[in-house]
């Protein structure tokens, strides 16, 4: 079973794109964020006849988020219990797997735009409810993958220059405890259950050739519960279609599954 994550930074401009990967890398689900596009406006048919089904919580110009799949998914749930929030960030569905049912969730965690302003300090009470409500969905699902854009580079490693990035968002010290909070309910970070090249990221500025010079960071990712760690053989960044004309900002990363291997 190949899960994947891609901010694709608005559906509607890089549709061909994501049918276009799917075609060449026909994963299990793909788990897509900022759609940037109304519900109504979903492109339903290009995944349908492509072989995929979708649920989607999408919303206008900004945000929204979906999961696109090659089995219907069951029991959807959009956005998080407890948060007031208009912002379309979560959807979560559950796939079957030869081990049992998966919940698969997509998640677009906020920016937080700088330590100083108020969108940080949503940024650290959104994690903070996204903890709460993982705490109850491990316990009705203990096959859990949450996959997505986190906006938090975990460590000193996922970012190309440490000390340039020193005091900015997506890499202060509360950022990076809500993030490891996350892992701390037993959910890991699939990226680095394996060797991996050192300066590997998944998003990079648009501005001053990044993507050329490989200035990015490490910030979307795949977490495994318990249950799925040990079933996880393999997780890689795919920065190809970063390369593309008109691309997304970030690129798609991919954990694949093993149940053959469940104990």
């Amino acid at each position: 079973m190949k899960l994947a994550t891609w901010n694709v930074n608005s559906l509607k401009v890089r549709l061909p794109q994501v049918v276009n990967w799917l075609r060449n890398n026909p994963v299990d689900a793909l788990c897509l964020q900022e759609l940037k596009l109304a519900d109504e406006f979903f492109p339903l048919d290009a995944f349908t006849e492509i072989g995929y089904h979708a649920v989607w919580a999408g919303q206008k110009t900004y945000n929204g988020v979906a999961i696109i799949s090659r089995q219907p998914g069951t029991d959807t749930h959009r956005n998080l219990p407890g948060l007031e929030d208009p912002q379309q960030r979560v959807i979560a569905t559950t796939l079957p797997s030869p081990a049992g049912p998966v919940r698969v969730i997509s998640a677009y965690c906020p920016n937080g735009q700088s330590l100083d302003s108020d969108k940080y300090q949503y940024k650290l009470r959104w994690f903070q409810a996204l903890h709460e409500w993982l705490q109850e969905e491990l316990q009705s699902y203990p096959r859990l993958a949450i996959l997505g854009d986190y906006n938090v580079a975990p460590a000193d490693e996922d970012v190309h220059d440490p000390a340039k990035w020193e005091g900015d968002v997506l890499v202060s010290e509360p950022e990076r405890a809500a993030f490891q909070a996350l892992l701390d309910l037993g959910l890991t970070d699939a990226f680095r259950l394996f060797p991996q090249e050192e300066k590997s990221f998944s998003w990079w500025d648009y501005r001053r050739m990044a993507f050329r010079r490989n200035a990015g960071l490490r910030i979307d990712h795949v977490l495994l519960s318990e249950a799925l760690r040990p079933l996880c053989t393999e997780c890689v960044i795919d920065k190809e279609p970063r390369g593309w004309e008109q691309p997304s900002d970030h690129t798609p990363v991919i954990a694949t599954l093993n149940f053959g291997q469940e104990p």
